[in-house]
């Protein structure tokens, strides 16, 4: 079962509009001043995550950032992002709608859009969900493995106004260990709203697959 169409028309590969919105995002950034760090090299296909995920301020500075690196993205939203009418705007802006109450197998079904595509770069939210967490979905982790692709690790820190790509993180198989290298990376970062995202006490869905008997890797995204 697909979830979604890797092909569908989104607004990162609209040649104007991408470059008008570029500008647009980088003249915004400036005035708020924000700076966007890193480059993206062309690794045709991989998972992005960007954390801390805090406030739904986070989304427009994702995009914004995501225009100014040039970059070509899907993310993975909730479903209630995608209602009728504004669906369609948030699908073009590159969004795929996810309903975890019937998300089946919503990792296996991205690993094989991964297979399917010469060039796919999807966007996974480790906390999903902008609310205060206490640990980490490893779906990303999981599609990242299955679809042997590495992982770029994206960050917005609220409290020096910078936002941007850090490095690809190749994952070796452990994913306890590998998924403690992940959240070691992220701490310092701060959130809009802080006290959502514990970088000291924050643990992983790693920490819990071990002790819950049956859960399924798709549970986790």
């Amino acid at each position: 079962m697909a979830w979604f169409n890797v092909m569908q028309h989104t607004i990162f590969d609209t040649p104007v509009v991408n470059t008008v919105m570029r500008w647009f995002s980088l003249a915004v950034l400036r005035l708020l001043g924000w700076r966007v760090e890193g480059q993206v090299s062309d690794t045709p296909k991989y998972v992005l995550i960007a954390a801390p995920h805090t406030s739904n301020w986070d989304f427009p500075f994702t995009l914004m950032i995501c225009f100014a690196l040039r970059l070509r993205v899907y993310w993975m939203g909730k479903a209630s992002l995608f209602p009728p009418v504004l669906g369609g705007v948030m699908r073009w802006l590159g969004g795929i709608a996810v309903n975890r109450e019937k998300s089946g197998n919503l990792v296996g079904a991205t690993i094989e859009a991964f297979h399917r595509s010469e060039r796919l770069v999807v966007i996974v939210p480790p906390e999903g969900t902008r609310g205060k967490v206490s640990h980490w979905r490893t779906g990303f982790y999981y599609i990242a493995v299955g679809a042997k692709v590495p992982i770029l690790l994206g960050y917005m820190d609220y409290k020096d106004k910078v936002g941007g790509v850090a490095h690809f993180f190749h994952p070796t198989g452990d994913i306890e260990l590998d998924m403690r290298a992940i959240k070691d990376f992220y701490q310092g970062y701060k959130g809009k709203n802080p006290q959502q995202f514990d970088d000291e006490t924050i643990r992983t869905d790693a920490d819990k697959t071990s002790i819950v008997p049956g859960r399924r890797r798709d549970e986790d995204c």
